[in-house]
């Protein structure tokens, strides 16, 4: 198991964007994936969640899973989250898994900050 994650984090304001630095979203790392999103969506406060995708070329629903858990967590706390740039299999996995009907998708991050600052 990967024992780290290739990940960044940027603020735009009042707006946290997590991009995900590794080629596949999946089991190996969904895991400390979801540790990540659960410290940074608890201890610092965001409400405003920006998950770009764009490095991201496969994605199982384990890392569907993970962005999921970042939805809910926000969602308790009345906050936002918006997918940005998912390449063609990421974003075919999330239209067969529907999660487009409760995760609103933006082809770049600009587009998702550009939603996010209208709430």
């Amino acid at each position: 198991m990967t024992e780290n994650i290739n990940f960044e984090i940027k603020r735009n304001g009042d707006i946290a964007i997590f991009k995900l630095n590794e080629e596949r979203f999946d089991s190996q790392i969904s895991g400390l994936v979801k540790g990540e999103l659960t410290i940074l969506l608890h201890t610092e406060g965001i409400k405003k969640l920006i998950f770009d995708l764009s490095s991201v070329e496969y994605c199982d629903s384990s890392g569907l899973s993970s962005i999921l858990l970042a939805y809910r967590i926000l969602q308790a706390e009345e906050g936002h989250i918006r997918l940005a740039a998912p390449q063609k299999n990421v974003s075919r996995l999330i239209d067969i898994s529907q999660l487009n009907r409760i995760l609103p998708i933006f082809s770049s991050v600009e587009e998702a900050v550009q939603d996010l600052e209208t709430i």
